[in-house]
Parts: C-alpha cells; sequence; structure tokens
C-alpha cells in the first residue's frame, strides 16, 4: 500500500508540512492531526445563537454605521445580467 500524500493547495503550508516532519521525524499526516486538532481546542464551535449574542454586543452602539454601510451597499448593487452562451 502507498503512503497517503498531503495535498494542499498553499505551497507554504506543504513545504512547512514536510519541514516539521522532517525534523521531528514523524509522518506528516500526525504533523497535520496534531497541528488541527490544537485549532479545535484554542477555536471551540460556537453556536449560531452565541455568535449572534456576541457581534450584537460588539456593534451595539454603531447602528448607524450598519445603515449606511447597508445603504451605500443597497444604492450600487445590480442585478447580474447572466452569462452569455
Amino acid at each position: 500500500m502507498t503512503a497517503p500524500q498531503l495535498s494542499v493547495r498553499s505551497a507554504k503550508a506543504r513545504d512547512l508540512a514536510h519541514e516539521l516532519s522532517r525534523r521531528e521525524r514523524r509522518p506528516i499526516h500526525a504533523i497535520v492531526e496534531d497541528a488541527l486538532t490544537d485549532y479545535a481546542r484554542r477555536h471551540p464551535k460556537e453556536s449560531a445563537a452565541s455568535f449572534l449574542r456576541r457581534s450584537r454586543a460588539l456593534s451595539a452602539g454603531d447602528d448607524d454605521g450598519v445603515r449606511e454601510v447597508e445603504a451605500a451597499i443597497e444604492e450600487h448593487r445590480r442585478p447580474h445580467k447572466g452569462i452569455v452562451l
């Protein structure tokens, strides 16, 4: 059976994974699993309701700014005519 390969679009991420694998003498999948596990531990899943409460708290006094942005978006919104076949 062939060894699984790391398939990522980022050359920087791929090169870093290979470098860490060589330096620590561990397989790449173990390096990636540890990194993702650590990331998941530092960024726990947040419910939608919790996210909305947090985002409202951040912008509680900035309702006018939100309305201005929404008005600017609406003012410049143009329907897409679709693709030409």
